[in-house]
């Protein structure tokens, strides 16, 4: 018998399936994440960073930081200080990212093990800045988490139930 993704998340359309319990949410998004387009996840994701029923986005990233390993961390990083100037970079964090800047302007990388070095407090306050620098960080990010579905499932299972309803919903479109 094939997998039918339509079927599945029809059960999340208008959030229904968001009490059925945290392990039956976790196999339905296991079972999306492996059968749909990136790209839904990614809609997915995002709608669920910026909804009002889960923690505000700087929060949500903090917590997905301390769930993430090294290479993770850096990657999630690089996502969020493309989208934070030098001056502001160098105040945030305890200054502790102020040196990855090459002549005031231009990030360098940061690696896993400067990455290793940030709690998830100050990448809560690195995620903040971002998204008020700009909102649409909160995108990037959701299509950065998209290709890591096991960290995803993280933020919870009413997270969870958010994204899977927002791609039932890009799905019926």
């Amino acid at each position: 018998m094939a997998f039918d993704l339509g079927n599945l998340l029809q059960q999340y359309l208008g959030g229904a399936a968001g009490n059925n319990g945290g392990r039956a949410v976790d196999d339905d998004f296991d079972q999306v994440a492996q059968n749909a387009p990136r790209s839904t996840v990614a809609q997915g994701v995002s709608e669920a960073l910026r909804s009002d029923q889960t923690p505000p986005f700087p929060q949500m990233i903090g917590q997905l930081f301390g769930h993430s390993d090294a290479n993770q961390r850096a990657g999630m990083l690089n996502q969020l200080i493309s989208n934070v100037g030098p001056g502001l970079l160098s105040s945030i964090a305890g200054g502790a990212l102020g040196n990855l800047f090459r002549g005031g302007e231009t990030p360098a990388a940061i690696t896993p093990e400067q990455a290793a070095q940030l709690t998830p407090e100050q990448v809560q306050q690195i995620a903040e800045d971002a998204e008020r620098n700009n909102p649409s960080i909160v995108d990037r990010m959701g299509d950065f988490y998209a290709e890591h579905p096991t960290l995803v499932k993280t933020i919870g299972g009413a997270a969870l139930a958010i994204v899977l309803g927002r791609m039932a919903e890009g799905m019926k479109h």
